[in-house]
Order: structure tokens, then C-alpha cells, then sequence
């Protein structure tokens, strides 16, 4: 697949071809949904926690005598059915964290990469730099590059003046190429990436065999 390659002015100065195997992925909506639910639930911390009738801080004298109140017997004001009681059947702490193989997860990020690359959502930039952090013109080269849309920024290593310009951009998100999820990926119209960028995903997706490759070969068998 041709793609364009834009510069800091939104002029097309160049076209990449994007490696088949990670922008062209046969695109598995049901592993790209396990994906993200994984991730979601691995970012809860399950640190949710209520008090039971044995931990409230309340005396444990008898509320009234047993018999000519009238009203039914009770042993402690911790009951549950009092104001100040513990709670029945509580939050606890818990794990909320899946596991999903490292090719299942690998592969889920390329369908979200070819989904994105099929509806023509990847911008390529020969190079992203700016002198000193400037959000106003970080905004003006978003806006020329995406036209409005948000956008998710991905940088080949540590880019502070880039990194810095872009936190006060409510639809702008920077992320460190290595650090490629599908949370981010699937949560912005745009991707805009330098040309530096796509050689670290190539890398990184491009040299293990593929996950519709072992099922295929699952099905063949």
C-alpha cells in the first residue's frame, strides 16, 4: 500500500509503501475487542473495598432489651439494616487483570493498523520538530495535517519540545512508537506518525509470525 508523505506544511513531498504484513493484516474485529477489554480491565486497580458488619466502628452492646418493645430482636447496631451498619454483601479488593498471548495481541494491533490504513486515517510526516515547546504551533500543524479530527501522535523516541507542545491539545495525544496500543489506536480519528516512527513499528510488529498465520495453518491441519 502507497501512502503520501507530508511535510510540517501539509505539502506531499514523498510516498512510503507500507510493509503489507502489518498495514494489510487480515482485520479480526473480535481479537481487536479482547484486546481492548484486556487492557481496560488491566488498568483497574480493584482497590474498591466496604466495610462488613465485623469492621464498622460501632459498639457491640445490645441495642435494646430482647422482649416488650415491640420491635424485633436485635443484637448489635452493626446490622446492616441500621444507618452506620456494615454493608451486605460488599466491593473487595480483587484483580481485575487478563492474560492474552503476546502474537494474539501483537496481531490485534495490526488489524487496528490496516483498519487505519484501509480508511486512509495513517498520515506519514517526513519529520516532526519545533524549536522550543510552542502549543500554538503544534496546533497549527495538526490542524493542517487532520483538519479538525483528533489525533494520535506517535514519536520514534523522546521528543520533548513535540512532547510539551501537544499536552494542552484537548484531541492531540503524543505516544513513543514502542508504547503502540489499541486503547489509543482505536480512540482517534487521525494517526500521524514520522517517517522514523514507522521503521520502529516495523520492527517491533513486522519480524514474528503472524497470528492469521497459525490459524490458518490451525484450520488447515
Amino acid at each position: 500500500m502507497k501512502v503520501s508523505v507530508f511535510n510540517s506544511a501539509g505539502k506531499e513531498v514523498n510516498s512510503v509503501d507500507l510493509p503489507a504484513s502489518i498495514f494489510e493484516a487480515k482485520i479480526n474485529r473480535d481479537l481487536m475487542h479482547q484486546a481492548l477489554v484486556r487492557q481496560l480491565a488491566n488498568a483497574r486497580l480493584g482497590t474498591h473495598k466496604a466495610q462488613g458488619r465485623s469492621e464498622v466502628s460501632r459498639t457491640g452492646a445490645k441495642a435494646y432489651r430482647q422482649k416488650g418493645t415491640g420491635n424485633a430482636r436485635h443484637g448489635s447496631k452493626r446490622a446492616p439494616i441500621f444507618v452506620g451498619g456494615g454493608v451486605a454483601h460488599g466491593p473487595l479488593p480483587r484483580k481485575y487483570t487478563k492474560q492474552m498471548p503476546r502474537k494474539m495481541r501483537r496481531a490485534a494491533l495490526r488489524s487496528a493498523l490496516s483498519a487505519k490504513a484501509g480508511s486512509e486515517d495513517i498520515i506519514l510526516v517526513e519529520d516532526l520538530v519545533l524549536d522550543a515547546p510552542k502549543t500554538r504551533d503544534m496546533k497549527a500543524i495538526v490542524d493542517t495535517l487532520v483538519e479538525g479530527e483528533s489525533a494520535l501522535v506517535l514519536l520514534p523516541g523522546r521528543n520533548e519540545n513535540i512532547e510539551k507542545s501537544s499536552r494542552n491539545l484537548a484531541d492531540v495525544k503524543t505516544l513513543h512508537a514502542n508504547y503502540l496500543n489499541i486503547r489509543d489506536l482505536l480512540g482517534y480519528d487521525k494517526i500521524v506518525m514520522p517517517l522514523a516512527a514507522l521503521d520502529v513499528i516495523a520492527n517491533y510488529l513486522g519480524d514474528e509470525e503472524s497470528f492469521d498465520e497459525i490459524e490458518e495453518a490451525g484450520e488447515e491441519a
